[in-house]
């Protein structure tokens, strides 16, 4: 294809001169991650749908597609992207969402963007296409490389092509609401996670906790009936708005950080609002990103066996992302270096 030549061109001519280059494909996701810098490698070009097998559950699409074309076309056939990506404005691609890594109020209960990748193409810093995984459930041999680059924001190469798995949507969902502090949240989310019930989603905030039951009619009639609570009406907007950070919660976020800690951690004491999704495996903190703040934070989520990102605004110098332990950090580091031995890609747009 025409594209991929011209990025391969644009990646040799950057790899000979040392000139880095900046993969984007909307922008919509610009602000996460450390510095960005370098030339625009811009991969709304390389765009559509390459194969879409709705029996098979799985979806092909080139980077530069539009997320809410993929998401159009799997409606039609009332299947969906499980993990529920994030958009965060409406020019966003399917291969920023896969860079990014991140997933939305169902990754609870369904899992993780990487858990649904299946397979990628790739171009690295010598403008070679390496492709890995394939089409299929069943097809890791050895290193399981395309769910590697999920999360890796465009550092060890540009994504040309993705493999998901897709799930069909549910026939009934129904959203509860419930008035609880945030122990008592904890404390019925741990409880509900023990048992069978359909839950998809569960945020706490402010004093009142929501959750969303997915599934066959007659399993979310049944857990309504078992828990309770009060009905929401035009839940879609209410977890729409919670994916898209244009929940109440994040209006006046100045600086955000994310805690990700086991669902089983008690209430998190750091000064600053927090917001609870995931069962209470993630942990929204509306906090400042001084030096001791961003120390004190990361040991609170370390104490509790979890990791903290300074997700949005704030100051970026105390560092994004959870400082890495010295055996991981090399290995990133040859990962990086093997991938893309001239670090043109993206450097440091997360360490």
């Amino acid at each position: 294809m025409q594209s991929i030549e011209q990025f391969r061109e644009q990646v040799l001519s950057a790899s000979a001169s040392g000139r880095a280059l900046r993969i984007r494909g909307g922008g919509t996701k610009d602000w996460y991650g450390q510095r960005i810098e370098g030339d625009i490698l811009d991969t709304r070009t390389h765009s559509g749908i390459v194969d879409y097998e709705p029996t098979e559950l799985v979806i092909t699409a080139r980077c530069g597609t539009p997320l809410a074309e993929i998401e159009a076309v799997l409606a039609e056939r009332n299947q969906m992207l499980a993990f529920e990506p994030p958009y965060f404005g409406a020019g966003a691609t399917f291969g920023g969402a896969v860079a990014c890594g991140l997933s939305g109020p169902r990754r609870a209960s369904s899992g993780a963007l990487r858990d649904f990748m299946l397979g990628a193409k790739l171009m690295d810093g010598k403008g070679q296409e390496l492709t890995f995984g394939g089409q299929v459930m069943k097809n890791v041999a050895g290193y399981d490389v395309s769910r590697l680059l999920a999360g890796s924001l465009g550092t060890l190469g540009l994504l040309l092509e993705m493999s998901v798995k897709v799930l069909p949507r549910a026939v009934r969902e129904a959203t509860l609401r419930f008035e609880a502090s945030e122990i008592e949240a904890l404390r019925m989310l741990n409880e509900w996670g023990g048992q069978p019930l359909p839950v998809s989603a569960s945020c706490w905030s402010d004093g009142v906790l929501f959750i969303r039951l997915s599934g066959a009619e007659a399993a979310v009639d049944a857990a309504v009936r078992s828990l309770g609570g009060e009905g929401v009406a035009d839940a879609d907007t209410f977890w729409k708005s919670l994916r898209e950070q244009q929940h109440a919660f994040f209006a006046d976020a100045e600086c955000l950080w994310r805690l990700s800690v086991p669902t089983a951690a008690g209430a998190i004491i750091l000064k600053g609002e927090q917001l609870i999704e995931w069962g209470g495996a993630q942990r929204w903190l509306k906090a400042g990103s001084d030096a001791e703040t961003a120390q004190k934070i990361r040991r609170t989520a370390a104490a509790v066996g979890g990791h903290a990102t300074l997700f949005r605004g704030g100051d970026k110098g105390v560092g994004v992302f959870h400082p890495l332990a010295p055996a991981v950090a090399k290995i990133h580091e040859r990962l990086k270096t093997a991938f893309d031995p001239s670090h043109i890609f993206n450097p440091g747009r997360m360490y």
